[in-house]
């Protein structure tokens, strides 16, 4: 049977071409250090290792794959100038490696693109097009001016340049823990997992790499379940930098040949993987960046790798204030830190007083309070009382609910 281009390229790269992009990248790229984390650890059944890319310059793995790939153009292919669509770290790699290597670079974006993300890409001096309300409104756009320009075009992760680039990782993983068992690395369109297996399974074929995809934007395990890659219906995830609706024809073949599992995880688990990030160490990541922490307890409950050394790769951390305080919120409502109730109070005076010193009694700090009484209820001598508390765990809002109910309070709602 004859093989594919792409099966060709993946028989024909190795360790060889992994070693030039990390002599491409040495001295241009942050070699990232690996932080232990005792409370993943304990959570996990795990030696835990976080490998912090989101300390990266530009604030992702992003940049490396994208230098390695301009590096390695002609002379009179870097004149041409290079072009890309994104709306993300993509493009700021793009950019921080055409401002390196001298070379023009433009990056077409999508009008709705956060004004911050816009910034961030023209600060690195490449010429920033807005055009459409989508990436694939850009994408369309960026492959007209492609033609117009002639310049070169730097896919996001389908290019084998690219993932030698992203690979580099890998190396710096194995060097810095040389008895490392496991890597977990997010999967969008496949170009990281791509390079993070190829290198580890090239210098150390013992150590297994697994990658970690949104529940709601499996595109590489779909691809896997159907042996070639197929396009999603959706692809809406909180990890919005993996969501991708069809993974790329050579990730999956690099993905097939090295990459040992794939995990998928809910969006709860993403928010509350984030959430622990923050508190826990002090870092801010984005919601693609910590879905190797939210697949850590699937290691220990549905794979069955405990007491092993494991790498959960925290991939980029550029995301927005309010974006960090949406998921924040919704974290905490799915580790029942917040709750909120609606309860139908007997319009007269008191009423509102009796359920403050019930929270007040029970611990639950108010964050919010209606008490609206042009709403309507069943009775018209009743009100409903909306509250936002802050509380411990589910068992707090329990006792919570048991105390108002105790009190004579009937009709409790819970809201969220």
């Amino acid at each position: 049977m004859e093989i594919t281009a792409e099966e060709e390229i993946v028989e024909n790269t190795n360790i060889a071409d992994v070693y030039r992009a990390a002599k491409n990248l040495d001295g241009v790229v942050n070699k990232t250090k690996l932080i232990e984390s005792p409370f993943f650890s304990e959570m996990s059944h795990n030696e835990i290792y976080l490998k912090p890319e989101n300390l990266q310059f530009t604030g992702s793995f992003k940049l490396r794959g994208a230098y390695n790939r301009i590096c390695s153009l002609s002379e009179e292919e870097k004149a041409r100038g290079v072009i890309t669509a994104s709306a993300g770290n993509h493009a700021q790699g793009v950019a921080f490696a055409s401002q390196k290597l001298n070379v023009n670079a433009t990056i077409c974006m999508p009008a709705t693109t956060p004004i911050l993300k816009v910034e961030a890409t023209k600060a690195y001096g490449a010429n920033v097009v807005l055009y459409g309300d989508s990436f694939d409104d850009a994408y369309k756009h960026s492959l007209e001016i492609q033609k117009e320009q002639n310049s070169i075009y730097i896919h996001p992760f389908n290019d084998k340049e690219v993932i030698l680039g992203q690979s580099t990782v890998a190396l710096e993983i194995i060097d810095a823990l040389k008895d490392v068992d496991v890597i977990l690395v997010p999967i969008g369109g496949g170009g990281f997992a791509s390079g993070v297996a190829l290198a580890t399974k090239l210098v150390n074929p013992g150590v297994k790499v697994i990658g970690v995809e949104p529940m709601n934007a499996a595109c590489m395990k779909a691809a896997f379940d159907n042996n070639f890659p197929v396009a999603l219906e959706s692809a809406d995830t909180v990890a919005d930098g993996c969501a991708v609706k069809q993974a790329g024809s050579l990730t999956y073949e690099f993905c097939s040949e090295y990459l040992d599992d794939i995990i998928t995880v809910s969006e709860m688990e993403i928010m509350s993987a984030l959430l622990f990030l923050i508190e826990k160490h002090k870092l801010i990541a984005e919601g693609a960046g910590v879905l190797p922490l939210a697949a850590l307890n699937k290691l220990h409950d549905e794979n069955n790798i405990e007491n092993k050394k494991v790498v959960p790769i925290i991939s980029g951390g550029n995301i927005d204030i309010s974006t960090i305080s949406a998921l924040i919120d919704k974290a905490l409502i799915a580790r029942g830190r917040v709750f909120c109730f609606a309860i139908p109070l007997p319009d007269r005076p008191g009423q509102l007083l009796k359920v403050s010193e019930i929270l007040a009694r029970e611990n639950a700090n108010v964050i919010r309070l209606d008490h609206n009484q042009a709403k309507v209820t069943d009775s018209f001598q009743k009100v409903i009382l909306e509250v936002v508390v802050e509380t411990h765990n589910f068992e707090h809002i329990e006792r919570i609910m048991n105390a108002l109910k105790e009190a004579g309070f009937q009709g409790i709602e819970q809201i969220y």
